[in-house]
């Protein structure tokens, strides 16, 4: 065997595969910072009345804009969401902080834990209430914002969990029934130019599903959610551009 060559051969395809993994890096790396603008990419007029109105938009802007449609939901149980079930043993809480073992933690008790995202919007450190929310992630990747796992704790623990479990009921909806979503820009700038208060901070600004029950069945649609860095959260319908606020009452753009 001619070593020398065969030298020369290896030394070449790590090359070359050090060229490739270099490569994707690179991707990887501009396509993780082109999926986020900033409030620089918003509209000059939408820029001005941040300023008059002393707006500050912190958080990043998705870029995304998907093709998503409407999809409609039933509650298991009706008061699955009001029923406390307590844990046989306590689970350390700041596991919340870490996924992996925290799903590990709990996998016996919460076999569907597997599909809930910590949603650290809805769950401040000072929490009063004692509570950790997870989202339930729609086909892995779309945060439902009304479907949650509640995992209450006290003591620097986590005792108990509430679960609000729904099944997807058939839809006659297809495919050409997709519509692409309003840019986050979009429902960004109708909030900052007609809804948000004077001083308002933008902390978050994610895609998802939020909806409404109508007789134990959730109604739901692809919106923006933004909240706010006094807790406040509004959400913008990502197809009709409604204005939907927990605390008031759903408007029309």
């Amino acid at each position: 065997m001619d070593w020398s060559r065969a030298k020369s051969v290896l030394i070449l395809a790590f090359l070359i595969l050090n060229i490739i993994l270099g490569y994707q890096l690179w991707l990887d790396v501009r396509e993780q910072l082109s999926s986020n603008l900033d409030w620089t990419s918003l509209p000059e007029d939408t820029k001005k009345q941040m300023e008059m109105k002393l707006i500050q938009v912190q958080g990043k802007i998705p870029s995304e804009t998907p093709a998503l449609i409407e999809r409609t939901f039933q509650f298991v149980d009706e008061e699955q969401d009001t029923k406390r079930v307590d844990l046989p043993a306590p689970v350390s809480s700041q596991l919340i902080f870490n996924e992996k073992e925290l799903r590990k933690a709990l996998k016996d008790e919460v076999p569907m834990i597997e599909r809930y995202v910590f949603d650290p919007a809805t769950s401040p450190p000072t929490s009063p209430d004692g509570v950790f929310r997870l989202q339930y992630m729609l086909d892995n990747k779309w945060p439902m914002f009304e479907v949650s796992l509640e995992l209450l704790y006290a003591n620097q623990n986590i005792v108990a969990y509430r679960e609000n479990k729904v099944i997807e009921l058939e839809s006659k909806e297809k495919a050409d029934k997709e519509q692409k979503v309003l840019p986050a820009t979009n429902a960004l700038g109708i909030l900052i130019e007609k809804f948000l208060p004077t001083g308002s901070v933008v902390k978050e600004i994610k895609l998802g599903y939020h909806g409404q029950v109508y007789n134990e069945t959730l109604v739901t649609a692809p919106a923006w959610r933004i909240v706010l860095e006094s807790g406040d959260i509004y959400f913008v319908n990502a197809i009709s551009a409604e204005v939907y606020h927990p605390k008031g009452e759903q408007q029309k753009e």
